[in-house]
Order: structure tokens, then sequence, then C-alpha cells
């Protein structure tokens, strides 16, 4: 009998979930099933705080997820032959249905969406919270169930769209349409909006709110080219004046300005002495305490990955003529020659394993300086606890320029490009330049694709922008050399979920797989 990987029993910060079929049918005396918990608030509580431990777990924001989302875009090269096989081929465009990146991405999203239900469907039994607490706690599961469905949607097309808890092995569900995922993210998001506040104290900082609800909503809208939807949700976090750019880009990727005015939504990590936790699915009092991102693309750490040279030559430099070197440029690499580790060090050649880049014809060893612990630390292994931030006000203030471009609103456009090129740390030329003229619709959208690039770049934001521009016909050069029409516009249905869930055939995987 074929059953569905998402209903492998999981565990909630030490709850046990019970799994029935007809053939094993017992119960852990020691263990306590869904049915038997959610009593009160603070098991209500624990199961939310349970459904971010997946999302910061080892098989999704602390490491798998940054990969997945990198490899398939173009601000990446591989750092050399110790770039593992499987995150290779998704760089090179040879991945298939096999592919254990994929597949461990797919299975964690889906595991956190059942521990989203699980809290949502028990919800009731709860009744010694306020009304207000016990809202904000169900509208954050849900805001996490539709981030989870947005990132499957976008990536995979029509999913499983799975609204309850599972209860029995054969609850699999067929593939929805991405328009009916959508709908259901849309209507989500929509509804749980007015539960979750502004802000929260410190003690509560990385939780939901109102204006990462209204920013996903955004990227829905976005996704599906409707400019006009995706603006009111823009203008809601705008006029909020909650958020605003702060004046040191750096500060967006450093440990000591986490939460800063520009954060909409972090995952949050904490430095936990350099002891990794590889478990997947963030299990244990201890587990998704801290990212490996830095060991995994830091300029003395493994470097499996490095900026493309593409990447590297979208930058406004003096050395191409134009008028000013963008200061991002530096922020965002390192290079051989330069000081870390508060200055008391000096990178060289010999410490970046593997490639180099050639940048404007110059052949040199580059690496990525975002997220990495370099700056304040000289370690041979380094895991940390930098938040990851997945949505920030420049995000925001860009996609306002792209929906006022695609709504006719050049002027207004270029102004929101202007106010990202005029943070303090930055001050580059305001556009229109010598290299962007900023006259007409497809001249100002060069330039909103220019800025987003350099802007955002490391920040897995890259791929989902070119997916998107590709559909919605955008693009008049394809970014990615290895693209074959009909195939990598979307991932492959993992051949995990085809063999175990019986209401997936393998005629229902997505084209050329």
């Amino acid at each position: 009998m074929k059953r569905n990987l998402i209903l492998t029993c999981v565990f909630i910060l030490g709850l046990v979930l019970s799994c029935k079929d007809d053939i094993l049918d017992k119960t852990n005396p020691n263990g306590v099933t869904v049915d038997g918990y959610y009593k009160n608030g603070a098991e209500l509580t624990s199961g939310v705080t349970s459904v971010y431990s997946m999302l910061k777990a080892n098989n999704l924001v602390a490491r798998e997820w940054f990969f997945l989302h990198d490899l398939r875009s173009d601000d990446m090269a591989a750092g050399g032959g110790q770039l593992e096989t499987p995150r290779n081929q998704l760089l090179l465009g040879t991945h298939d249905t096999g592919n254990s990146v994929l597949g461990t991405v797919w299975l964690a999203y889906y595991r956190l969406i059942h521990r989203a239900n699980s809290v949502v469907d028990n919800s009731e039994k709860v009744t010694d919270l306020n009304a207000a607490d016990k809202a904000r706690l169900l509208a954050e599961a849900r805001f996490l169930r539709a981030y989870a469905y947005y990132e499957l949607v976008s990536m995979w097309g029509g999913v499983p769209l799975y609204k309850n808890y599972v209860l029995t092995v054969d609850g699999s569900l067929p593939r929805s349409t991405d328009a009916e995922v959508y709908a259901y993210i849309t209507a989500e998001l929509q509804e749980i909006q007015n539960a979750l506040p502004a802000t929260y104290d410190a003690g509560n900082q990385g939780r939901a709110t109102k204006g990462a609800a209204q920013m996903l909503l955004a990227r829905v809208y976005l996704q599906q080219g409707n400019y006009q939807s995706a603006k009111t949700e823009l203008l809601k976090i705008y006029d909020s004046k909650v958020y605003a750019l702060v004046d040191n880009y750096n500060d967006n990727f450093l440990e000591e300005t986490e939460f800063n005015k520009e954060s909409i939504f972090e995952v949050n990590f904490f430095p936990a002495g350099g002891v990794y936790n590889w478990d997947g699915d963030g299990n244990g009092a201890t587990a998704g305490t801290e990212t490996v991102r830095t060991q995994e693309y830091s300029a003395i750490g493994w470097r499996n990955v490095i900026p493309s040279n593409s990447l590297l030559s979208e930058f406004e430099k003096t050395t191409k003529g134009d008028a000013k070197t963008d200061p991002r440029y530096l922020d965002s690499f390192y290079f051989t020659g330069e000081k870390y580790n508060n200055g008391a060090s000096t990178l060289t050649d010999g410490q970046q394993n593997g490639n180099a880049s050639v940048v404007d014809g110059v052949t040199q060893k580059v690496s990525w300086q975002k997220y990495s612990l370099m700056y304040k630390m000289n370690e041979s292994f380094l895991t940390g606890g930098i938040n990851q931030r997945i949505m920030r006000f420049a995000e925001t203030i860009l996609a306002l320029a792209e929906v006022e471009n695609e709504l006719g609103n050049i002027a207004q456009a270029v102004t929101y490009l202007n106010m990202i090129r005029a943070r303090k740390s930055v001050s580059m030329p305001a556009y229109p330049t010598a290299k962007f003229p900023v006259t007409t619709k497809d001249q100002v959208f060069a330039a909103i694709m220019h800025e987003r690039r350099i802007e955002l770049n490391g920040e897995q934001i890259r791929n989902r922008d070119i997916v998107r521009w590709r559909k919605l016909a955008k693009l008049k050069v394809e970014p990615l050399a290895y693209f074959q029409a009909n195939k990598h516009e979307l991932l492959p249905i993992p051949q995990q979920e085809v063999d175990n869930n019986a209401k997936i055939e393998p005629t229902d995987q997505n084209p050329g797989y």
C-alpha cells in the first residue's frame, strides 16, 4: 500500500504523534498523542513553536533551503570540486526526480504543514487563553503554513493541498492546480492579517507580524502578475511607518543588528558554541539554534559556492566607466587582501578553497561575505547565529517600483528605485544613469532588474524573480545557460512522493522529467 511521506511520524517538541494503520495499531505508553495534547495555552504555544522549529531546521532555512534557491539562480557558481553532486546537479540543471536536495526540502515543507495543521485543527480544545492571544497563535501557524505552500507552488507548480491534519495513511491527496494553491494562500493571508501584531516585544521577536503576512501576500500576487493587488499590500507596509531602510546596508546581514527597522521577517538563530545540530526536522530543545550557512559559503569555510561571474559583472564600477563603484560590491563579497576578523587577519588566495572568478577580465579569488561570521571570527569551522532575513523593507520598495512601472506610473517607479540607491552607505547616482536611462517602461524595467539583483544578491530571491519574469514573458535574455523550455520552468515532483502517494501517478510529473 502506498503511503504519503508527509504522514511520517514527527516529533513536536517531545510530542509523539501516533501513526495508525490496519496492521499496526499500538500506542506508546510513554508518549502523548495529538488527541491528548493541546489541552491548554501552554501546549498550543509549544505546538506553534514546533512549526517555527521546522522552518529553521537543517532541512530548511539553516541549510537546504538556501542551497535550493541559490543553486537555481544565476547568482551562484561552484566553489570547486567540493560542491556535492546533488547540489552541482541543481546548479547545472542536470537534476532529476531523485535529487536529494529538492526531495529534502519538499518533505520538510510538508512536515511543517503537518505540524501547522495539527495546531489549527486542535486549537478548539484550548479554552484558557484570551481570544486575542489564541487568534494570534493560530494566525502564526497559518502564516507559516501559507509560507510553506508559497515556497512549494512557486518552485513546483501545483502541489497536494493539505488544509487539515491528516489522521490516516489513506489521507493522501492528488496535486491541486497552481491556481488553487495560490487561491488558498491568498485567502489565508487576507484572513489572518488583523490577528497579527505590527511588532513584538524583545522576547518575541521572530514571530510572524502583520507586515510579514502582507509582504508574503504581495509576493504571491507578484508571482501571478497581479500588480494592482500587489500594490495594495505593499502600500500597507510602506504607509505603516513601521519599517525603514537602515543607513548601513551591511547591517542587514550581521548578528549585532538583527531585527532592525528594515527587517520584516527573519528566522531567528542563536549562537550555540559552534556545535551545529544536523537534525533535519528541528526536534528537541536545542534543535535549529544555529545555521551552517557561514561555513558553507565563507571564504575560509567550505566555500561550496561562490558568486557567479555574471553577478560580479553586474555591479557598477569606475573600472567599467561608471560614475561610482557601488559600495554594495565590497559589502557583499570578500576579495583577496581584505581584512577580516575585526581587522586582525588578512585574506589570502590560499585560504579560499577551490575556484577563482573572472571579474571584468581579471582572474581572482572572490567569496561570499553576506551572512559570514568572518567579519568577527577566524575559526576553522564557522557555524553560528546570524539570523536569516527572509523579507526586508528594501524588497518592499523595489516591488513597489516594479508594480508602479507595470501600472504605467514610470516616474513613481524611478522614485522608488532611487530611494534604494540613496541609502547613506550606498549613495549611488540617481537614475537615469548613462547605462540605465529610464524614459520608457522597458528601460525602467531593465533598471529594476539591475537594482533587484544588486540589492538582493545572494538572498534567495533572484531565482524566483527569474521564474516569474520568465512565466510573464518579461525576460529578453534567458539568464540560465542550461535552461530548456518545458522542463526547467519547474522542479520535478520528488520520486519519493510519486512512489509513496497513491494519488499521484507518474503521468502527473512536471514536464521534462
